[in-house]
């Protein structure tokens, strides 16, 4: 019996019922040799921690844009936090942490430079439209390994597509979708303090005094209330939830939409809707990767996927490099 198949068996006497095995799941678009050590959903966590979609979100902005200094978040801090998260609930539920750990890694692959207003800009001037949980599963379908794609599981790409706003097909699936919204809160709310922009006291009392005074606090608050109320139904308790929703509504309100914080966002979507135009325009410039998309797909496929790649510092100095006058040297 290999690794793999004492792994399989172990999971089927300690996972809950409604967990998602990798016995009787995993499947991929095509077929592969089973690892003899690591389970489906195992090789799926290494695809995704390897890749070089990966590797790119220690430079794209999670809310503030290029922000100076070393403590702020990036797509990869907010991305390792939220796997912390929901593997922390996954082992309380006795669900598979692997496939837990595997969709959290993939979540945000197909996130854009500068945040949210990359990913506003390509939705409007790209004829499909554009949102980042889709192109994180087409990352790994048509981008990644030279266009072949890491060939995942169903599992894990249906849990990626559906973090934001749908209904994943497993448990696991959803437990990173709360997972994602407990970290992104509360983890922005420590950056904005960070900055300057909020102070602690500025935080609404009505939902401080469910969820706590502190990160580590209201983290914990919101973990426990999901894992109170059970794996049948996984869900916030009504007051937490109340509470949330109000400091969710307070960070929209005073950071995401905050002039002082979106001071650049401007100059960032003009940033991308040029490239855009460039590319469009002289498609033969883009590297060969994105040729062969061209070829698959069409013209507008491949420059969305080329410039959603890209990171924030790659896209200015790409920026430059195409508009900005160099000084002649003698």
């Amino acid at each position: 019996m290999t690794i793999r198949e004492q792994t399989e068996i172990m999971e089927l006497g300690m996972l809950c019922e409604d967990a998602c095995t990798s016995k009787s799941t995993g499947r991929r678009k095509r077929n592969e040799p089973k690892c003899p050590i690591r389970t489906e959903f195992q090789r799926d966590r290494d695809r995704i921690l390897h890749c070089n979609s990966f590797r790119r979100l220690k430079q794209k902005t999670q809310v503030f844009l290029s922000p100076v200094g070393d403590h702020y978040r990036t797509r990869l801090t907010h991305t390792l936090e939220v796997s912390q998260i929901a593997r922390t609930m996954a082992r309380a539920f006795r669900l598979n942490e692997d496939l837990t750990e595997a969709i959290a890694l993939g979540h945000d692959l197909g996130h854009t430079p500068f945040g949210h207003s990359g990913e506003d800009i390509l939705n409007e001037i790209c004829p499909y439209g554009f949102k980042h949980y889709l192109q994180s599963v087409r990352v790994v379908d048509y981008i990644e390994n030279g266009g072949k794609g890491l060939n995942l599981t169903y599992e894990v790409k249906n849990g990626i597509a559906c973090h934001t706003n749908k209904v994943a097909v497993t448990k696991e699936g959803y437990l990173v979708r709360l997972a994602d919204k407990i970290a992104y809160i509360n983890h922005d709310i420590d950056d904005a303090i960070r900055a300057g922009m909020l102070k602690e006291e500025d935080l609404p009392r009505s939902a401080v005094s469910v969820l706590g005074n502190s990160k580590s606090k209201r983290i914990t608050t919101l973990i426990t209330s999901i894992l109170d109320n059970g794996v049948q139904d996984i869900r916030m308790s009504p007051e937490v939830q109340k509470a949330h929703d109000e400091l969710r509504a307070f960070m929209f309100a005073n950071v995401y939409k905050n002039s002082a914080a979106k001071a650049e966002e401007a100059k960032a979507k003009a940033l991308v809707e040029k490239l855009y135009s460039y590319f469009l325009r002289y498609p033969e410039k883009m590297p060969e990767e994105y040729k062969k998309i061209l070829i698959k797909f069409d013209k507008h496929r491949a420059v969305c996927d080329y410039i959603a790649g890209m990171t924030d510092v790659y896209a200015v100095n790409l920026y430059n490099e195409l508009f900005i006058p160099k000084g002649w040297k003698y």
